[in-house]
């Protein structure tokens, strides 16, 4: 099926390299050479941020629990997290980004799409305003960033992978089809584990092997994403670079010392959570009163490192309706121990109420 034929855009992801641990390897050269990682310690039970490339040769990577990165790498280096300097570091990246647009939507720190479809500078090349930034990066913060450039965001997402660390992947407009028919669909952001099972049970590997169905099928079978995915695969993206990326969530969640493996345990937690979730709340949006909220949920981490989360809409805004989730999702446990739990609310969206006049 031919890739639909609209005005190409210019978008640019830069994903940055390692960040925590490249910021930490510049602000002491001596760890340069030798595997490091940013992350939690082993008593608090935490997990790795990031990790160096000589730490990921010994099979580490971020998100995994500080313990087991002990055990494949004995000498790594653990470093304590701290937040305050790689902000600092991702706002004067942000103001080198502002030098070509102003159209940027960060994702995290150390990621973010650029639209440079209108940027004059580098005679309108994305290719060449992508290498500037780049460049830019390292000159002045001695970091360095990989890029992807696409008219489409989610292949810009993944381009920025294609030549990891330090480099840069361009797909052009009349290269999208070919690129899209062979690409596998784990790669396409969103499609998890989980998902990838699912399409691989469908006979589903690559984005081809989906331009030969019907979207009915990914629709039945996955849902809201399996239009995203059949959309993806067709080399369609109507998403644009948002400047400004609403907040939809707020939540709270906590890594226990030691598992448990009982609904009671887990009861007496949330009762230690829900304050602070509420003080979140009225941080996060201090004009919205407690009742505006009506959409919750609880999730749990077992011991096997599964997540697993329960929502309900249309409820009250109280501890009684967590209790109520809590003891639903419990049913999940299946004779596993939970090592996190975590409450959340989502935002609801502010209508504004216009008096209309009488006359």
């Amino acid at each position: 099926m031919p890739m639909p034929q609209t005005k190409a855009r210019k978008i640019i992801h830069i994903d940055m390299d390692c960040f925590y641990a490249a910021v930490e390897m510049r602000e002491n050269p001596q760890l340069k050479d030798k595997p490091i990682a940013v992350g939690g310690s082993v008593e608090g039970r935490g997990v790795l941020t990031t990790c160096n490339y000589p730490a990921r040769a010994f099979g580490l990577r971020s998100a995994m629990p500080t313990a087991q990165a002990l055990k494949l790498c004995p000498q790594l280096i653990l470093l304590p997290v701290r937040m305050a300097l790689y902000k600092q570091v991702s706002q004067q990246i942000h103001q080198i980004f502002h030098r070509y647009t102003d159209i940027i939507e960060p994702l995290s720190l150390d990621e973010a799409y650029l639209d440079v479809t209108d940027c004059e500078q580098c005679s309108g090349s994305a290719t060449w305003i992508a290498q500037q930034i780049r460049q830019q990066i390292f000159d002045e913060l001695h970091l360095t960033a990989s890029a992807g450039v696409a008219p489409l965001k989610f292949l810009a997402k993944i381009a920025s992978d294609q030549n990891k660390p330090n480099g840069q992947f361009v797909i052009k407009p009349d290269e999208v089809a070919d690129f899209v028919l062979n690409l596998p669909l784990k790669k396409i952001p969103g499609v998890g584990k989980v998902t990838s099972e699912k399409l691989a049970k469908m006979g589903l590997l690559t984005c081809g092997d989906v331009q030969k169905q019907d979207v009915r099928l990914l629709l039945n079978q996955l849902g809201k994403i399996g239009k995203s995915i059949w959309d993806f695969s067709h080399g369609i993206d109507e998403r644009e670079v948002q400047a400004h990326r609403l907040r939809k969530s707020v939540g709270v969640e906590r890594t226990l010392r030691q598992n448990i493996d009982q609904l009671t345990q887990a009861q007496e937690i949330l009762t230690e959570l829900y304050p602070e979730l509420e003080r979140r709340i009225l941080r996060a949006k201090p004009d919205l009163p407690l009742s505006a909220y009506q959409k919750m949920g609880v999730k749990l981490k077992f011991d096997d490192f599964q997540t697993t989360t329960l929502e309900k809409s249309a409820v009250q805004f109280c501890p009684e309706t967590f209790s109520q989730l809590l003891t639903q999702i419990w049913t999940r446990c299946q004779g596993r121990s939970v090592r996190l739990v975590g409450l959340h609310v989502q935002i609801p969206e502010q209508k504004q109420n216009e008096q209309m006049s009488l006359w």
